[in-house]
């Protein structure tokens, strides 16, 4: 009897959670279903999944871009402000977070512990006009500097991941590397950057996809067509003053959620082993 319900708990189980599974997956799987929809006919089949006929043409059309930009300029924009901020924020990070995860003790740690943890809570919202007038004073407004150099000094999220996932790395690695002569940068590079591997890629996979996605710090430092990224791209593209070509419009955020999707398919044990292993003493 006991096996009877546990194999009718099981079904219910999967059941629910494929259920659950369809309706977070249906708005994406139309979207990329709408992209080979014939533009006169997304909305008046929206009801539809299947293509009455099926068009290639909306990718060719949207590729074309606008302004004379193509999306490969678009695209060619959002790898390059992904990639370099992914690569300060994740560096940078782990260097704060080897700080307090390795010295317990100097000057004003509790404070500037406090004032990371504080960083995080606060929503981009709440800094955007101070931060947006302090970076006007710095000459950042209307480069990409505004949206890169600022990762280079470590982002609280990956910090607050990162001392976790150090402090569980036992520290007699350290004392035996320092009886060898190792010094604190050597113990950085050699012995806790190699070992925390899982937590860096899940701040990379992180980073690289808060930044590819990110449309309102774009919106507020960059200006000119060819310095656009994909997110804004998207948005112009799809103009409600004039007749919009919706197909091609799909299409194009078909493709721009491409890069996303394989990093997460490719990295996702290195996601799941570095959450599931933060905070685990050692």
């Amino acid at each position: 009897m006991l096996n009877h319900e546990t194999r009718w708990s099981k079904i219910v189980y999967h059941t629910l959670i494929c259920l659950m599974g369809v309706v977070m997956l249906y708005p994406l799987l139309w979207m990329v279903m709408s992209s080979f929809k014939e533009s006169k006919t997304v909305f008046l089949t929206a009801n539809s999944l299947i293509p009455q006929k099926f068009v290639l043409e909306n990718y060719a059309n949207g590729w074309t871009g606008f302004g004379g930009t193509t999306f490969a300029t678009f695209f060619g924009n959002s790898f390059y402000i992904a990639i370099l901020g992914t690569i300060g924020g994740v560096l940078s990070s782990a260097l704060v977070a080897f700080g307090f995860a390795r010295f317990h003790r100097f000057p004003m740690r509790s404070v500037l512990f406090s004032c990371m943890l504080i960083s995080m809570m606060m929503p981009f919202q709440v800094v955007m006009v101070p931060q947006f007038i302090w970076y006007k004073k710095l000459g950042l407004v209307g480069s990409y500097a505004a949206l890169i150099l600022p990762r280079f000094f470590g982002e609280g999220f990956f910090i607050f991941l990162l001392i976790q996932f150090m402090s569980g790395v036992p520290q007699e690695l350290d004392e035996a590397a320092r009886i060898d002569g190792c010094g604190n940068l050597r113990i950085f590079l050699k012995i806790i950057m190699p070992l925390c591997v899982p937590a860096l890629i899940t701040c990379a996979i992180f980073s690289f996809m808060w930044k590819w996605e990110d449309y309102l710090a774009p919106l507020l430092y960059v200006k000119g067509t060819r310095n656009y990224t994909v997110s804004i791209a998207l948005k112009l593209f799809c103009d409600p003053a004039s007749t919009s070509d919706y197909g091609a419009t799909f299409a194009m955020a078909t493709l721009s959620v491409v890069p996303t999707l394989l990093i997460f398919i490719c990295l996702q044990k290195y996601l799941v082993e570095g959450i599931s292993t933060t905070g685990l003493k050692g």
